[in-house]
């Protein structure tokens, strides 16, 4: 049994090859939209449909094996590091995405100054900046 595999039983999903491929694609591309995992799985995958790429993303996001991010102004994305609290960094010119590890201690990263009643358990925070090759590319003009 793969660790894919493994992963979907734990979670009581049916294995299934559109899942495998999608949490495969994932595990090499992380914070692909849409469009470019259903691109990915269907290279080797011809048969697999568009809906059936949605449907998986849906299940495996509700499962909790994949995370679905969306910056501001920016489609969905997914990836499959999921349960650590960690956060993003976006570049504003070409709009690539990066792991950023919590920041300050355990989760949530910061404690909200209000919670307002709520039991807060995950914070999310977005970076936003200028990526290096953007930057050098601004730079150098």
């Amino acid at each position: 049994m793969t660790g894919f595999e493994a992963q979907l039983r734990a979670v009581g999903l049916r294995v299934t090859k559109p899942r495998l491929a999608v949490l495969a694609v994932l595990g090499e591309h992380p914070h692909v939209d849409t469009e470019t995992v259903i691109a990915l799985v269907r290279a080797e995958h011809p048969a697999v449909s568009h809906q059936t790429v949605y449907d998986v993303l849906r299940a495996l996001t509700e499962a909790g094996l994949v995370r679905r991010i969306q910056p501001a102004g920016a489609v969905a994305r997914y990836e499959s590091r999921v349960g650590d609290n960690h956060h993003h960094v976006v570049c504003r010119c070409c709009g690539v995405i990066a792991d950023v590890d919590c920041a300050v201690g355990e989760a949530p990263c910061l404690t909200a100054s209000d919670d307002h009643g709520f039991v807060v358990d995950e914070a999310e925070v977005v970076y936003w900046g200028v990526c290096p090759g953007c930057a050098t590319e601004r730079f150098s003009q």
